[in-house]
């Protein structure tokens, strides 16, 4: 089996030890000691509440099973599993010498604990494995995740099925606008300088990042020395904090396609410092995130409709 190894995209969390706070109270869905930051899903009236760095995660795993054109229920499959292996955070330590997001062992072959405690690196050895098993994608997801895993509870990963989908459709794109995170506007100015891409070192991060994660895409807005022109006054593309991905012609295949990275951007928000998000005529910002996406309002002007409501492509920015 092979063993992809990939660039961690996630930071492990430190694990905070008060010694007049029990555990339970740290893991808390809303985040550490009840922080206001926290992430939402919404699918056919299931809420799944999720901590900031279980919806990195599971932005991530999902993520990455859209880079291998694999189903949305490759994706449900893996997030169950991380689930109920790890409650979705990249623990170092478990059971015997298991660790990471699906509490692989090295001892069985999965790796070392450097390596599996890599998000990307785990992920796409659980995926490697996951394809290997014959007709995965019409198991029940409790019986696919047991092939892979040989789990000494299989029945467990029964409970969190009904998460792992409203989750997976979310974060594939096939459930338009259902992932939102709340977040902390306040963010301490960036360097303004710009890179060689024409992109500040913020706005340059999310270009690496989308290109790494999501593997080929169509990027522009953004060019060497900045841009100046082709975009309304005062736009960030004018400042090189913004970068468009493109999904065309539209369609229903493209659609679902910039969701599965929009929500991958707002997962990611926090960490990425990401101020806005538009696409598909809605919108997300930072600033009043706690209201999940919006309705966009589309300037007026000459133009195609569809490209003034960004229909063909996600356009994201960064903080200054």
């Amino acid at each position: 089996m092979s063993r992809r190894v990939g660039t961690a995209l996630v930071a492990v969390a430190a694990l905070v030890v008060l010694a007049a706070v029990s555990w339970n109270v740290l893991r808390t869905p809303g985040g550490l000691l009840g922080s206001a930051e926290r992430c939402t899903v919404t699918v056919d009236g299931r809420t799944v509440d999720l901590a900031p760095e279980q919806a990195e995660n599971a932005g991530l795993i999902t993520a990455l099973a859209v880079e291998r054109g694999l189903p949305a229920r490759a994706a449900s499959i893996a997030l169950a599993t991380a689930y109920q292996e790890s409650d979705l955070y990249n623990i170092d330590y478990g059971d015997r010498d298991s660790v990471g997001l699906f509490q692989q062992r090295p001892s069985q072959g999965w790796g070392s604990v450097e390596q599996i405690m890599d998000p990307v690196y785990s992920t796409t050895a659980f995926y490697d494995a996951l394809v290997e098993v014959s007709g995965y994608e019409s198991m029940e997801i409790t019986v696919a995740a047991q092939e892979v895993q040989r789990s000494a509870f299989p029945d467990a990963y029964a409970d969190h099925e009904a998460d792992a989908r409203a989750i997976a459709s979310a974060l594939t794109g096939n459930s338009p606008g259902a992932f939102s995170c709340v977040v902390d506007a306040d963010v301490d100015a960036g360097d303004a300088a710009l890179l060689d891409t024409g992109l500040t070192e913020r706005a340059d991060q999310v270009r690496r990042e989308l290109l790494g994660v999501f593997g080929e895409l169509q990027l522009g807005g953004f060019a060497p020395g900045g841009v100046r022109e082709g975009h309304m006054e005062g736009s960030t593309h004018y400042d090189g904090r913004a970068v468009d991905v493109f999904f065309r012609p539209i369609n229903a295949r493209t659609n679902v396609q910039g969701w599965a990275v929009a929500h991958y951007l707002a997962a990611h928000a926090a960490r990425l410092q990401v101020q806005t998000i538009i696409f598909d005529d809605r919108i997300w910002t930072a600033r009043r995130s706690d209201q999940g996406w919006r309705d966009y309002d589309a300037p007026n002007g000459p133009g195609d409709p569809d490209i003034l409501a960004h229909r063909d492509h996600v356009h994201v920015d960064v903080f200054e």
